[in-house]
């Protein structure tokens, strides 16, 4: 850590960062961030702020404590690219679920084929995105449901992870391949051969930042994520 403040002053003062660099991110994306860094808990959620990069499809640098480094990710989302020294390939997924957002920046470097040519890096460190967006999915810190899809709903999978060169093993690939054919609440596939409501989350959170969910909000089988308990008290009210 106390090499990458070094770092950051370093560049702050280097002719490199005043090559036209936006010095905020755009309005829109930043008032969702701002949002999330009025959590109460003071903790920012790194897949929430990934999921707001996408949906808002806006280049932003993310800076991500991993073990004891840090780990610098621009993330493309209108290319579908991102770009790091390090490629999601070769990261232990048993570590990712420590790893932390520190800080979200704008972008200092441009996709593949900007007219910027001077500020496209090297090809070799721009890897695509999806890969990325899933594995942090299923095995980074978030264990619950992104709160873009949260709440009553019900969830159906467009495709299949292998249509898009990622896999679900296990129990997420039988529960994925289930999902192409009928819709259902968190709950009902938490409860899937091999599942849990961390299970299910997860998974749907991956398949939503693949672009491989539909949400509907008035299927039949939409629920709350606490229908359940609420369900259960219900019942044993009525028999009292």
């Amino acid at each position: 850590m106390s090499a990458f403040e070094r770092i950051r002053q370093d560049m702050a003062a280097s002719s490199f960062a005043k090559l036209d660099r936006p010095t905020v991110l755009p309005t829109t994306l930043l008032a969702d961030l701002n949002r999330l860094y009025d959590d109460p808990t003071g903790i920012v959620d790194a897949l929430e702020v990934i999921a707001l990069c996408v949906r808002h499809r806006e280049p932003a640098l993310l800076y991500l404590q991993h073990e004891q480094a840090i780990w610098p990710v621009t993330l493309f989302p209108v290319e579908g690219l991102y770009h790091s020294p390090r490629e999601i390939g070769q990261v232990s997924i048993e570590t990712l679920a420590s790893m932390q957002l520190v800080n979200v920046e704008p972008p200092g470097l441009r996709p593949p084929g900007h007219s910027m040519h001077e500020r496209v890096g090297h090809g070799g460190q721009y890897h695509l995105l999806v890969p990325f967006l899933w594995t942090v999915a299923l095995y980074g810190p978030r264990a619950k449901l992104l709160s873009e899809i949260g709440g009553t709903a019900a969830y159906r999978a467009t495709n299949s992870p292998a249509s898009i060169g990622v896999a679900a093993p296990g129990a997420l690939g039988s529960a994925a391949e289930r999902l192409r054919r009928e819709s259902a609440a968190l709950r009902d596939v938490a409860k899937w051969p091999g599942m849990s409501i961390e299970r299910a989350s997860r998974l749907l959170n991956a398949l939503y930042l693949a672009s491989l969910l539909m949400v509907t909000r008035a299927h039949p089988a939409a629920r709350t994520e606490g229908w359940l308990g609420s369900g259960l008290l219900g019942l044993l009210k009525s028999r009292r």
